[in-house]
């Protein structure tokens, strides 16, 4: 069963360390994995768009799911043996590579997934750890976590967005996440 990792668009700014997390990832040195991507500055530009051109939310969330595939494309070419997937639940072939999300199927809308600024990739990746059946969904920051806050305080540290307290009620695995100071269990429904 493969785990859900959500690799932040912030680090780009850490070109070192996202090389070495995307080759761990590749070589399975954190089992088997669907990297989701986030937007990187492709949607903090979505975002800077939107007031000056006057689209809505639903249209600034489909530009933020084209930014989350651009990124894909480029953790690709920083680490080859990723490998593309447009619809993970259904990739049984080769358990052993790592996955690679381009959200781009979800730009016709899926009813589970408000079109607004309250859900990115953070919550994005929840929905797809609880779709693929995941035990575990992971999300790298370039921010460190603080212990001991549950997903509904994070969401207001802003270290994730709104959206992701109503993901995270309805994943039933573990949710940690990985800053550069090292991981922060978030919830482990299992030990409950």
């Amino acid at each position: 069963m493969r785990r859900v990792v959500k690799v932040g668009g912030s680090l780009q700014a850490d070109p070192a360390r996202l090389r070495h997390l995307l080759a761990d990832l590749a070589e399975g040195a954190h089992g088997a994995c669907v990297i989701v991507p986030g937007g990187g500055s492709d949607a903090d530009a979505v975002r800077a768009a939107q007031p000056a051109e006057g689209f809505d939310d639903a249209e600034a969330h489909r530009r933020a799911l084209d930014a989350m595939g651009r990124m894909a494309g480029t953790f690709r070419r920083i680490e080859p043996r990723l490998v593309a997937s447009l619809a993970p639940w259904n990739d049984r072939g080769r358990p052993e590579a790592a996955l690679v999300w381009d959200p781009a199927l979800l730009r016709a809308g899926h009813s589970d997934i408000p079109e607004t600024w309250d859900v990115t990739s953070d919550s994005l990746a929840l929905w797809l750890a609880a779709r693929i059946g995941a035990p575990a969904c992971i999300l790298v920051k370039s921010a460190d976590a603080q212990p001991d806050l549950d997903p509904a305080a994070h969401a207001r540290t802003g270290l994730v967005d709104a959206a992701f307290p109503a993901f995270a009620r309805s994943f039933p695995g573990t949710i940690a996440i990985w800053g550069p100071a090292g991981p922060v269990p978030v919830l482990d429904r299992r030990a409950a």
